[in-house]
């Protein structure tokens, strides 16, 4: 047995089989084998089903709920971060200052979302000049390398970004679930 977050006692292997999972492997199965029958969708099915039993994950509760405005905030923003970092980047490659440095930075994220935390390192990564090089799922810590970072305000400056990009994920995607932020700690 294991003990999960809130204290509950859950086996230590899932025996679940979750239907959403089983129609993406299924979807799979049938565009790999590019056959369409009825024949290949239960195939699919079978096969979608046992690899489900022999890798089980946990089950996936979430209440997601898309707000368009706030997803197109979240994507237009994300644009105009990847846009100025690859032009830091480029001024960093072609001019080289003498002491560059890069850090290894620490960034505790504010909610307890799986989804949350999955979609924060990868939009992180996705902005050139730092990638997420560990995640700690327990503590929902992420780890970056960042480039060009020569201070401590340079660090600071770092965790603002993802957790001004944590606030923006939960705005797009939060679902009751993920509000557990205070308004103290936006």
């Amino acid at each position: 047995m294991k003990t999960t977050r809130g204290g509950l006692q859950r086996p230590a292997r899932y025996r679940s089989v979750q239907w959403p999972m089983v129609l993406v492997l299924t979807l799979v199965w049938w565009a790999l084998w590019g056959s369409y029958s009825a024949f290949s969708f239960v195939g699919g099915v079978v096969v979608a089903v046992g690899v489900c039993l022999v890798f089980p994950l946990p089950p996936l509760r979430m209440q997601v709920r898309l707000r368009p405005w706030a997803f197109v905030v979240l994507v237009a923003r994300f644009h105009w971060d990847v846009l100025v970092a690859s032009v830091q980047v480029a001024r960093v490659t072609l001019f080289p200052p003498k002491d560059l440095t890069s850090a290894l930075v620490e960034v505790p994220l504010r909610t307890e979302s799986d989804f949350v935390l999955t979609v924060v390192a990868q939009l992180a990564s996705l902005v050139p000049g730092s990638v997420v090089v560990e995640v700690h799922r327990a503590s929902h810590t992420l780890y970056l390398h960042a480039l060009d970072v020569s201070d401590e305000a340079d660090i600071e400056d770092v965790r603002r970004r993802v957790l001004a990009q944590e606030d923006r994920v939960l705005n797009a995607f939060g679902g009751p679930e993920e509000h557990t932020l205070t308004e103290v700690d936006r």
